[in-house]
């Protein structure tokens, strides 16, 4: 027997405005099967995690490119 999947979820790879999205949104809904779309809107905690994340992966990566192959640190 196979699993049933109740919904799915889509990310887009940017923020995009709500007017904008509206073709996306509208495109989805004439899909067989699907019920409604909904929009979430972007806010202030998404934004700064995707900020502390970017500036993690900018620092991890600065490390790697101006660090010695030999000094590097080894990972557990």
């Amino acid at each position: 027997m196979t699993n049933r999947i109740a919904f799915l979820t889509v990310a887009l790879d940017k923020d995009i405005r709500e007017d904008d999205a509206e073709s996306i949104v509208n495109a989805i809904r004439m899909i067989r099967g699907v019920l409604d779309v909904g929009t979430n809107i972007s806010d202030v905690q998404q934004w700064m995690a995707y900020a502390r994340a970017r500036a993690e992966l900018t620092e991890r990566l600065i490390e790697v490119v101006t660090t010695p192959f030999d000094k590097r640190k080894e990972t557990p």
